[in-house]
Formats: structure tokens, sequence, C-alpha cells
């Protein structure tokens, strides 16, 4: 997934996807020791997905970034401003 992706969700969405990202890790990490991981790709893509998350979290704490409205919002927002 992208970062922009993650960028646009909220900080509750955000906590969701990381402990998902975490146990999807956790299963991956299993698999892999016990030899049954069809795709040893996926390990890095999921630790990367996590590091994603993680540095939205901590530049929303920090303020270096704003937290962007949902898609839906921006919609209602200029179809207010248009009329």
């Amino acid at each position: 997934m992208k970062a922009t992706n993650f960028a646009s969700m909220t900080d509750k969405e955000l906590a969701n996807k990381l402990v998902d990202l975490k146990a999807e890790l956790f299963n991956l990490r299993f698999s892999h020791a016990t030899g049954n991981l069809a795709n040893p790709l996926a390990l890095k893509t999921c630790k990367k997905d996590i590091a994603k998350v993680k540095t939205i979290i901590r530049e929303r704490e920090l303020g270096l970034s704003k937290v962007s409205p949902a898609p839906t919002e921006n919609k209602k927002v200029a179809k207010k401003a248009r009329g």
C-alpha cells in the first residue's frame, strides 16, 4: 500500500491498521518458521507497511503533517463552496 493511502486515514484507522499489520506479520513469521510461507517477499512488504504507518503516526504527533479529511468530506466541502 502506498504512503498516500495511509496518509488519508484518520488516527483511529491508522491505529487499527497497525494492529492488523502486526498480526499479519506474526502470522507470516509463524508460516515462515514452519516452512509453509509461499511468498517470502510478503514479510518484507508487511514490515515496510508497518514502518509507513508508524511514520505517519509520528509525523502527526510532531505536527509535521496535518490530518487530511476523508475523500468524501472533500466532495461535500467543494459542493458547499460552489453553491
